[in-house]
């Protein structure tokens, strides 16, 4: 099984949580930019983490575009999880929920809620915290998966 933390990114926030999640993961898990990532690649086992920055109260539009990709391909026996970057707001969106339900359509087995990751500002830097608080969620991911590494 391989892991791949497919992320996008305006400012490098979500580079570094994602990155930060590859680590969390364990040993051979990559943090792929999505215009670097061939949807031909994954295959049932695998672990996909997609993540992306609030982008009027959505994700990205290359996320989109690659979640309809995946969606065509179909993710039946992909394990998957989703994560977003945002301002601490009253009202913000969620990227990673919107997330989450496309792949979750597209077949993949969902682990776990979509998770929330803050910036200090649109342009960030992240919070305090955020990239360790990161790791650590990857982390309970790879535990879920049985063996604590992917």
């Amino acid at each position: 099984m391989k892991a791949v933390v497919l992320y996008d990114t305006a400012y490098g926030n979500t580079r570094t949580i994602a990155e930060s999640v590859a680590s969390g993961l364990g040993q051979g898990a990559a943090a792929v930019p999505v215009e670097g990532f061939d949807t031909e690649t994954l295959r049932p086992g695998d672990l996909l983490v997609v993540g992306s920055p609030i982008n009027g109260w959505k994700p990205t539009a290359r996320i989109t575009e690659m979640l309809a990709d995946l969606g065509r391909r179909r993710l039946t026996g992909v394990k998957a999880a989703a994560f977003d970057t945002r301002v601490k707001l009253f009202i913000h969106g969620d990227a990673a929920g919107k997330i989450t339900r496309a792949l979750e359509a597209a077949g993949a087995g969902i682990m776990g809620e979509p998770m929330a990751f803050y910036v200090k500002g649109s342009e960030g830097p992240l919070m305090d915290g955020e990239a360790e608080r990161a790791a650590a969620w990857a982390a309970g991911l790879a535990a879920s998966l049985g063996n604590g590494t992917v």
